[in-house]
């Protein structure tokens, strides 16, 4: 939360020149550039001192890791690189990280490590995606946008690469053992198999509007439903 407040900070004038982000509450005048560095201060002291008082110090440093890659490494390489998605990606492969180490784990247990590197493959698909509706936006801000590098249609048939690599990745999971019922294993394969079938549409698709959002419903679903076999997996 301290991480999303300080980008809104920092993005604050380019969030200005987007209609999907203009409403943002710095850019519309409900927040004051002042108060929104308090809240964020805030939020990432408050966090570090929970994760490390409450559980231990390797996951509040990890936390604080993953404030700085996001606030001081991909906020300022998305303003120059098109691709700034695939290591700024990292970002959301750390929480489970964070909670894992939390809880008691090794952040360098290959279990955890195959489903931050899950997590890591799906964002680059689910961030493209919205390039199909927002691409203009990031090009009308000043952003380098992989709209001015590949055709509509190259981006599709992209897209489509990584979300049947997020597929790929999710078989990791069984893999390197952090599933254990064989039913959820099944599972993982069935909700892979559906998405590949809904990605694959990108490439069928007559129009934009016809493919992007229900690839984009889908890549959000996916995720969703493999957390929640996760999680039953968990209490089998």
């Amino acid at each position: 939360m301290g991480a999303c407040a300080m980008n809104q900070l920092q993005d604050r004038n380019i969030d200005a020149l987007m209609e999907r982000t203009r409403r943002r509450p710095i850019p519309s005048g409900a927040v004051t550039p002042g108060t929104a560095f308090a809240v964020a201060a805030l939020l990432v002291i408050g966090g570090f001192l929970l994760l490390w008082l409450v559980h231990n110090l390797a996951a509040a440093l990890i936390g604080v890791f993953a404030v700085a890659w996001y606030n001081g490494v991909y906020t300022y390489l998305k303003r120059v690189w098109a691709f700034a998605v695939v290591p700024g990606a990292l970002i959301g492969a750390l929480p489970p990280v964070i909670g894992w180490t939390a809880a008691g784990g090794r952040p360098v247990d290959p279990r955890m490590l195959a489903l931050a590197f899950f997590f890591f493959i799906w964002q680059a698909p689910h961030f493209w995606l919205l390039l199909f509706a927002f691409g203009t936006d990031y090009e009308k801000a000043g952003l380098p946008s992989l709209t001015q590098l590949f055709s509509r249609r190259q981006l599709a048939r992209l897209t489509f690469i990584w979300m049947l690599a997020t597929f790929v990745s999710s078989l990791l999971l069984s893999i390197y053992g952090l599933t254990y019922s064989p039913w959820i294993s099944l599972g993982l394969i069935a909700c892979g198999i559906w998405l590949v079938w809904e990605a694959s549409k990108l490439l069928r698709a007559h129009s934009e509007k016809q493919s992007f959002w229900p690839a984009f419903r889908s890549i959000n679903l996916y995720a969703l439903c493999i957390m929640a076999l996760l999680v039953t997996d968990a209490m089998l």
